[in-house]
């Protein structure tokens, strides 16, 4: 059985140390091992960084190019839970987020960064002040000699830190604050939201554009009801744990996922699947061509390449079959 390791199990993932901070005590990140930072002059930047866009990356190379120029360290700061799922007035259901919290990780871990800072984002912690914040967390406990931050940033209670806010405390603590310029495809701004827009409107190739990597669904496979096995197309069930994850709009894609070193292509279907269930509940599956092993219980990881066509009911399951025909030699076409 294909079993990637667990995230939790070391410190660092691809050189990157990765340190949870939680009620003002450090932790390794998921064995909630108690740890003591070792004081080092940091280059530091500040977000969510939900699907770790072109647009965070730009921000994150220039923290990390300000960090070997100066020779400091590289420290990226994030957010677990998303605020939003704290803050006063947040919404109650999901939240439609691009990157689960181990997505995240590996998007960053891609990056020049040298620690992965993540805050347990609490109603305590939200309440605390940008100056607070600043303070104890950034040049306190990261000794940040420099603050790179996007053109629209703000942080702390009620969003009232800014630039303006960092370049005064900056003179007085004795770093350095870079803002990063907005940067466009075309005439299209960077955001988070417009790539969930995307995503929703199945407009999957252009949603990779703007994040700059194929966009995942991750999840652990679990029993169904083997009807795919019956008509010769075996999937893999998905069952995506995190609450806040956007799926894409329903229908059926072009993926790919990695089994034990090797990739392989795979048809994704993403919906209520109207032909054999009336429950109506948006589900994931995906038929990984070539493969027939044992998956159940493994955890797997689907990059979204294409859209093939939208999700449809069919009168009987010899005419689902018909059209899943067709929908393979529409994948094989772009392997």
């Amino acid at each position: 059985m294909h079993q990637p390791p667990s995230l939790g199990e070391g410190r660092r993932k691809r050189g990157m140390r990765i340190v949870e901070y939680d009620n003002d005590q450090l932790f390794s990140y998921g064995s909630r091992s108690p740890l003591e930072l070792t004081p080092m002059d940091s280059a530091v930047t500040v977000g969510s960084y939900d699907g770790v866009h072109k647009g965070h990356r730009q921000i994150i190379a220039h923290m990390a190019a300000v960090a070997r120029s100066h020779q400091l360290r590289s420290v990226v700061v994030t957010f677990e839970p998303h605020p939003r799922r704290v803050l006063k007035g947040a919404v109650s259901g999901p939240l439609g987020l691009l990157t689960t919290l181990e997505e995240k990780i590996n998007l960053l871990a891609e990056e020049d960064i040298d620690l992965l800072f993540i805050i347990r984002f609490t109603p305590d912690f939200a309440s605390r002040t940008s100056d607070d914040f600043i303070r104890n967390v950034l040049v306190r406990l990261l000794c940040a000699k420099a603050i790179i931050i996007g053109y629209d940033h703000a942080f702390g209670r009620d969003r009232s830190g800014s630039q303006r806010t960092l370049e005064h405390l900056g003179v007085e603590l004795g770093f350095d604050v870079e803002v990063v310029d907005e940067i466009l495809i075309g005439h299209e701004h960077f955001s988070s939201t417009r790539i969930r827009r995307l995503l929703e409107a199945g407009m999957i190739e252009e949603a990779n554009e703007f994040l700059g990597s194929p966009y995942m669904i991750s999840g652990i496979v679990v029993d169904g009801e083997k009807l795919g096995r019956d008509i010769g197309f075996p999937t893999v069930n998905l069952q995506i744990s995190y609450q806040d994850k956007l799926l894409p709009r329903s229908g059926v894609y072009q993926a790919q996922t990695e089994i034990n070193g090797t990739l392989f292509n795979a048809m994704m279907n993403v919906g209520v699947r109207p032909t054999v269930s009336a429950e109506g509940v948006k589900t994931v599956e995906a038929n990984i061509l070539g493969y027939s092993g044992d998956l159940y219980g493994a955890s797997l990881r689907f990059t979204l390449h294409r859209f093939i066509r939208d999700e449809m009911k069919f009168a009987s399951l010899e005419e689902l079959k018909i059209q899943l025909e067709k929908d393979k030699k529409t994948v094989e076409l772009y392997c």
